[in-house]
């Protein structure tokens, strides 16, 4: 089959290079346009441009479908499928209708859980013991397609939102060549999404960082792992932030408001946090400063307790 694919970060990346391994033909690749990075706003391509150009495939990077001549060069390229992960940006109704077999979307949750632009964080953040990957059929509302299959995944309990992220990457790259095979032979089945179980992920912000020491030991380690690698937890200790990049449960109880911290020990900084219950905080890094064991850092930096 011709098939235009449309995605973005690393995990469009891995479905792209799994898709590579197939006979299907890829006739052009669509990802957003280089965006400036880093200090020195340099201007970086992005992962599946990347592998695109090293696959000497054709990239194209328009900024909007609205234009007829961006639908135009898109609608010659005559896609029997246009399979999209994680692309970023909207499809107007019009361009759904190009391809002959219909758009396909890999989205890292259990539709119609978590629709939206972080499905692998929030389901960290929310605690839940199990995700997953769905194939589905687009539509014009976001991600609200009928489902042609989901593959599920237990979701480990201290792994972050990047280890996590890269499971579900192999696991849907995987997907999306079945899925494309199905659609080749005619055997894909469609289940409409129940309306009445749809929840939302939305982008992730800085706003979310800052560590709620109220709360229970779980909530906390959840809200750690959640956000790294981005925008990652953060605390104040003695008037300076820090990026807090993994915790740990103490087996012991304090009367000490949640927040206080307790002691350094080989472990790292014990803190208070809800329930009088103690944490650890294993994994830091200072402002300005580097990524490091907790203990290393204190050995250099105490602090009066």
């Amino acid at each position: 089959m011709r098939i235009v694919f449309m995605g973005t970060p690393d995990i469009a990346a891995t479905c792209l290079s799994s898709l590579l391994q197939t006979k299907h033909e890829i006739v052009g690749v669509y990802t957003k346009p280089d965006m400036p990075k880093n200090r020195g706003m340099k201007l970086e391509m992005s992962d599946v441009k990347k592998l695109a150009v090293s696959a000497g495939l054709p990239v194209y990077q328009p900024t909007t479908f609205r234009e007829d001549s961006v639908y135009e060069e898109l609608k010659e390229l005559d896609p029997d499928v246009i399979a999209v992960v994680a692309y970023g940006k909207i499809l107007p109704q019009r361009v759904l209708d190009i391809p002959r077999l219909g758009c396909v979307n890999i989205h890292a949750s259990i539709l119609p859980e978590l629709r939206g632009s972080g499905p692998v964080q929030w389901a960290i953040l929310n605690g839940m013991d199990e995700t997953g990957v769905t194939a589905m059929y687009m539509a014009a509302a976001m991600d609200a397609g009928d489902i042609i299959e989901i593959r599920r995944t237990p979701i480990e309990p201290y792994e972050n939102a990047q280890s996590l992220l890269d499971r579900l990457a192999q696991i849907g790259g995987a997907l999306l060549c079945d899925t494309l095979d199905a659609m080749e032979q005619g055997t894909v089945t469609r289940t409409p999404q129940d309306e009445s179980k749809v929840t939302f992920a939305p982008m992730l912000s800085k706003e979310l960082c800052p560590i709620d020491w109220n709360q229970t030991q779980r909530q906390i380690i959840d809200h750690v792992r959640g956000l790294d690698p981005w925008p990652v937890a953060t605390t104040q200790i003695q008037g300076k932030r820090f990026k807090i990049y993994a915790v740990r449960p103490v087996d012991k109880t304090t009367d000490k408001a949640p927040g206080t911290f307790l002691a350094v020990t080989k472990q790292g900084l014990e803190v208070a946090c809800g329930g009088g219950r103690v944490l650890v905080i294993t994994t830091l890094q200072a402002e300005g400063g580097k990524r490091m064991a907790a203990p290393d850092y204190f050995r250099g930096h105490p602090i009066a307790l």
